[in-house]
């Protein structure tokens, strides 16, 4: 199936800026958070879409790709990371491999590439995402041959390609193109041996597990990606072994919710609470916090709790933390709490009962409106 506008996706214009990404991925998140949407997986579906979209076109380089060529912009990510907009690709590396081909790679064959580079997803709780964690990972991955020491001879001995004179190329003419590729009788090593290790069978590589432990710093997020330098798979003879990139997503939480480096939450309260006021006890990621509800409080306030949110992995500021207030309609009631309620109600008589309730006036004069419209 193919992948929507990420501009539609987001419902926002081509030139809209950043705060408007923001408050439309924000809108998008908190509607289709599975935190929100338990057992939907429809829901969970448009929130990742959701954040893919708002992972490109936040980040300036990765949006003037995708207006340019759209999603075929991220079809050639990063080797083990796959495609899409986590890595794009390296689009000089397409033009040398097409032209080198062609006109003979810049005057100079070229030896084995390094060896592939290699993801890892890790999934880690809020918490630790916020704190940063060590953790030891295990990785399956073709490693360097130790019998041979990667040269894939069972003595040792390497003699010179006769086919390619140990260049690691070949080159034909095609038409009027000279056409370079990969020696087929070394396959690109420029050497060859008469006794391949039984080990590796020749290769020079072996298929292992490989344990490694990874710091992931405090206040990454998901999409976050961690390059550790010579951990991928090892090359063919002769070449360095390519890289491991670690991408960090972070487990739904049961609270709270992430929007960059601030947090949102509900805070449920009663009817007296939001009616009289109070004072109510919060958590947050240090502890709990206190949050003054003031007197006549309707739902869908939000109070702001600043520095409360997650330290940037960037920037190192910090952060708030967004509570919105739901009064909750009580459940469960004593008869001698509805007797309470029933007088309660009872007060609330004639005109002056509509001055108690701000939002139902104004919805019942909406309503007046409206059927005067349509009878006149």
């Amino acid at each position: 199936m193919s992948k929507r506008d990420y501009y539609e996706v987001l419902g926002v214009s081509r030139d809209a800026g950043d705060d408007e990404l923001k408050k439309a991925y924000r809108r998008c998140a908190m509607k289709y958070h599975p935190d929100r949407n338990p057992g939907d997986a429809s829901a969970i579906e448009s929130f990742k879409e959701c954040k893919e979209a708002y992972e490109v076109l936040s980040d300036g380089g990765k949006r003037r790709m995708y207006d340019q060529h759209g999603h075929a912009a991220f079809e050639h990510g990063m080797g083990g990371g796959g495609g899409g907009p986590g890595g794009y690709a390296d689009m000089g590396d397409i033009f040398g491999d097409i032209f080198g081909n062609i006109f003979g790679g810049g005057g100079g064959a070229r030896g084995p590439r390094r060896g592939a580079d290699v993801g890892y997803v890790m999934e880690l709780d809020l918490e630790e995402a916020v704190a940063g964690i060590e953790r030891r990972i295990e990785i399956p991955t073709l490693a360097e041959c130790e019998p041979c020491k990667g040269t894939g001879s069972e003595d040792g001995k390497l003699d010179t390609c006769e086919t390619c004179h140990g260049r690691g190329q070949v080159r034909f003419q095609r038409g009027i193109f000279s056409m370079q590729q990969p020696c087929p009788q070394c396959h690109g090593r420029g050497q060859t041996f008469s006794s391949p290790c039984p080990e590796c069978r020749g290769a020079g590589r072996v298929e292992e597990e490989k344990v490694l432990s990874v710091k992931v710093p405090a206040g990454v997020d998901s999409g976050d990606r961690i390059r550790l330098t010579g951990e991928g798979e090892a090359g063919p003879p002769g070449s360095p072994p390519g890289d491991l990139y670690v991408e960090v997503r972070v487990r739904p939480h049961e609270i709270f919710v992430r929007d960059g480096d601030d947090l949102h939450c509900e805070v449920p309260i009663r009817i007296s609470q939001a009616a009289l006021g109070d004072v109510v006890r919060v958590p947050t990621l240090n502890g709990e916090a206190e949050i003054r509800i003031p007197a006549e409080t309707q739902t869908g306030k939000v109070f702001r709790l600043r520095d409360k949110g997650v330290k940037s992995v960037r920037s190192r500021s910090t952060g708030d933390l967004y509570c919105k207030a739901v009064v909750e309609t009580p459940v469960n009631l004593t008869a001698e709490q509805r007797e309470l309620l029933d007088k309660f109600e009872a007060t609330f008589v004639g005109d002056g009962a509509r001055r108690h309730s701000p939002k139902s006036s104004t919805f019942f004069d909406g309503v007046k409106g409206f059927w005067d419209r349509m009878v006149s």
